[in-house]
């Protein structure tokens, strides 16, 4: 499904395949901030609507970027992804999911190194060679059905860990919530994870346009809860990102939460996410 790989991609199509990679980070951050808001999170939330938080200095700023996305993603993202979602069955969706996670647990690995943490190397080393070779290149998650925790990293937690400050909350166009800190982490992201090492520029950016697509559908159900439900969505959304992000950054957890779709939308997790 890959291609040949190289060390150094053609920077047009780079710069391309991570915009598209940044667009899921507003869908990714709904289902998060939906999952929490239903696991506990509503009353801490709605009580901060309004209020000033210290690590926020550029809110409204902040606020003026989140509504642009939001417009952009009903127009555009969600639409697509209701009709992905409507014509994809669901075990496919779930072989598109766990292939590009499978992609994820490569990046991961180096991450866990550059962390220092050596048993969370080991199992993103296991998991990949084992959904690879077992799960037919990823599609199906041989190693979670084998009891194989996932440890997922990025470089904005690599940085974390290395003692570099969060700095303040920022919404990124196209993208959705982050900080100083892992605004810079996914410029290195997007350089590491192992979809832009594809040679072929149109296989490359399709591969991008997939992952996101998916993502975006994986969450219909999700985001339309917290519009549903949340007094004050831009409040709600920042502040489950900054617990999320540091509690991961701190613990090594993977510093976010499950993936719900439609079909998972009775089945929230309890409190803590897990």
């Amino acid at each position: 499904m890959m291609t040949t790989t190289r060390p150094h991609t053609q920077q047009p199509a780079m710069q391309a395949g991570a915009r598209t990679q940044a667009l899921r980070g507003g869908a990714l951050l709904a289902g998060v901030a939906a999952a929490a808001l239903l696991s506990g999170c509503a009353t801490t939330a709605g009580g901060s609507a309004g209020a000033a938080n210290p690590a926020d200095p550029y809110e409204s700023f902040n606020r003026s970027i989140y509504s642009f996305n939001e417009g952009v993603d009903k127009a555009v993202f969600k639409p697509v992804a209701t009709a992905y979602q409507a014509v994809t069955p669901r075990v496919a969706r779930e072989g598109v999911t766990n292939f590009f996670d499978n992609l994820g647990d490569a990046w991961s690995f180096v991450n866990n190194l550059l962390q220092g943490q050596g048993e969370g190397a080991y199992n993103s080393m296991v998991r990949f060679t084992v959904n690879s070779v077992f799960g037919i290149g990823g599609l199906f998650d041989v190693a979670s059905e084998a009891g194989i925790e996932r440890r997922k990293q990025d470089f904005g937690q690599t940085l974390g860990r290395w003692g570099v400050p969060t700095g303040p909350y920022l919404v990124v166009p196209f993208w959705g919530p982050s900080t100083v800190r892992d605004t810079a982490g996914l410029v290195v992201d997007a350089y590491g994870y192992p979809v832009t090492q594809v040679d072929d520029v149109s296989v490359r950016n399709s591969l991008y346009a997939l992952r996101f697509i998916n993502i975006r559908a994986n969450y219909l159900k999700a985001s339309e809860t917290l519009d549903e439900v949340a007094l004050d969505k831009y409040s709600l959304t920042r502040d489950v990102y900054l617990r999320s992000r540091i509690g991961g950054a701190v613990s090594g957890g993977d510093g976010r939460l499950e993936n719900y779709d439609d079909d998972d939308a009775g089945k929230l997790p309890p409190e803590g996410g897990k």
